[in-house]
């Protein structure tokens, strides 16, 4: 009750402020000042309360008789309707709550922070959320996100984008819209998850769109359109009726790829059209992709070459030679393998993976290196020298490094072996051949 009158207190004094301004409804105080402020400081206490049934007097007051005076009656507006909903569960606070939303577009839509576009999501949003069972309602909801996504672009929100994604869910489920639809949400999200990612330097906020990147991967395939024999259903007559498309191809083979369905017929038809209509460095990686799951590794081979070739990105001819460098390695040519480890990482600062295949290049050889056994085991000594390095470069591997490290520590030569032939322990070990490389020599008992 104090609170209550030395806020009508405070509002009798002031009120005399704003008798020159004209008042309509259209103006910032509304038709009636006095009233306005009167009736906005009084909800706004018992919003803080989280006293909804009563704010709601004063709050209707200020929503229809000065619609522009705060943002704030929209914000509270939201609170106060989504609060008798789950007290009541009356539906009418629901419809209520979406011309709340529309006004707060009509008076503050253009707001530097909070425009239209974000306005949209949050109404969608909560449509989606109370009415999530009622498919028209979800239909409407869906196209208020979407509409959001398009203006908002890269600003858009994470919770939005993923209830979009959900929200088609639903409708494919329910036959309301077309499978190829999610799939092109999909791809547009994941897309725009990438982006923010590279520009975004905090890692918390990384972080925080990395988990709804999973989260909206995780609603993609809860969707069910995902699997190969799905994307294939789908999309196999599309690319029939039209297979000079290259945006359909390209789209159809990024869900492919996606999806590691490089084994199937549709995915050996576009591939192959593809570098038909245009044969630059990611169609023939495509290719490669293709025989490398038939397990066909020289034709593999051949179109990984020729992507590298032809490919320009730096990051990307990294993973080129990093995959031509594990089908020489097992195919046993050791050497060139390693060539085109350290190629890969040329291309890519701190990345441990080469040097592990490296390592284990140097352990399979073991066997044909030299004509002693203690020339043999010396070749494990390079091999962990190798593992070790990927261990200190790169984080992700330390885990394979260190079991590799302790696997062919085993083999090391032993002291009494190393004694006839005048090695100690420390001493530096040149390893000849393609290897070419000198070490310590590490001895076991």
């Amino acid at each position: 009750m104090k609170t209550r009158l030395l806020i009508v207190t405070m509002v009798l004094l002031f009120s005399g402020l704003f008798k020159a301004e004209a008042q309509t409804l259209e103006s910032k105080y509304g038709l009636d000042s006095a009233k306005t402020i009167l009736n906005a400081s009084l909800y706004i206490e018992m919003v803080k309360q989280g006293n909804y049934k009563e704010a709601l007097t004063g709050w209707r007051y200020v929503y229809r008789n000065a619609p522009a005076y705060q943002k704030s009656t929209y914000i509270n507006g939201v609170k106060i309707m989504e609060g008798l909903y789950r007290a009541t569960k009356n539906d009418k606070y629901i419809d209520t709550l979406m011309m709340v939303y529309d006004n707060r577009i009509k008076y503050f839509g253009k707001d530097r922070k909070y425009s239209t576009g974000w306005i949209l999501g949050r109404k969608g949003g909560d449509l989606f959320q109370y009415r999530e069972k009622d498919i028209p309602s979800v239909k409407e909801a869906y196209a208020m996100m979407k509409k959001s996504i398009e203006m908002q672009g890269l600003n858009a929100e994470a919770k939005v984008i993923a209830n979009t994604m959900e929200a088609s869910k639903v409708l494919v489920q329910n036959n309301q819209i077309e499978a190829e639809e999610v799939i092109d949400n999909y791809l547009l999200f994941m897309d725009m998850a990438k982006k923010q990612m590279d520009a975004e330097t905090d890692p918390a906020k990384k972080d925080n769109i990395n988990n709804a990147r999973l989260n909206v991967e995780q609603i993609f395939f809860a969707a069910g359109v995902a699997d190969c024999e799905t994307l294939s259903n789908i999309f196999t007559p599309k690319f029939h009726a039209n297979n000079n498309d290259l945006v359909l191809i390209n789209k159809i083979l990024r869900m492919l790829n996606r999806q590691e369905c490089e084994d199937g017929a549709l995915y050996a038809e576009v591939a192959e059209r593809k570098y038909e209509l245009d044969p630059n460095a990611d169609a023939a990686h495509n290719l490669a992709k293709m025989f490398i799951k038939k397990k066909e590794f020289d034709k593999s081979k051949e179109y990984l070459v020729k992507s590298i070739e032809l490919e320009a990105d730096a990051d990307i001819k990294a993973d080129l030679h990093f995959k031509l460098a594990t089908i020489l390695l097992m195919q046993g040519k050791y050497s060139d393998a390693k060539s085109n480890a350290l190629k890969a990482a040329k291309y890519r600062a701190n990345w441990g993976q080469p040097y592990l295949l490296i390592g284990k290049a140097y352990a399979a050889y073991s066997k044909n290196y030299g004509s002693s056994p203690l020339e043999k085991q010396a070749v494990y000594w390079v091999a962990v020298d190798k593992f070790a390095k990927a261990k200190a470069l790169d984080p992700d591997c330390s885990e394979e490094a260190r079991e590799l490290i302790t696997t062919y520590s085993k083999y090391f030569p032993r002291k009494e072996e190393a004694f006839f032939e005048g090695i100690k322990e420390g001493d530096t070990y040149k390893v000849g051949d393609w290897i070419n490389e000198s070490t310590k020599a590490r001895l076991t008992e």
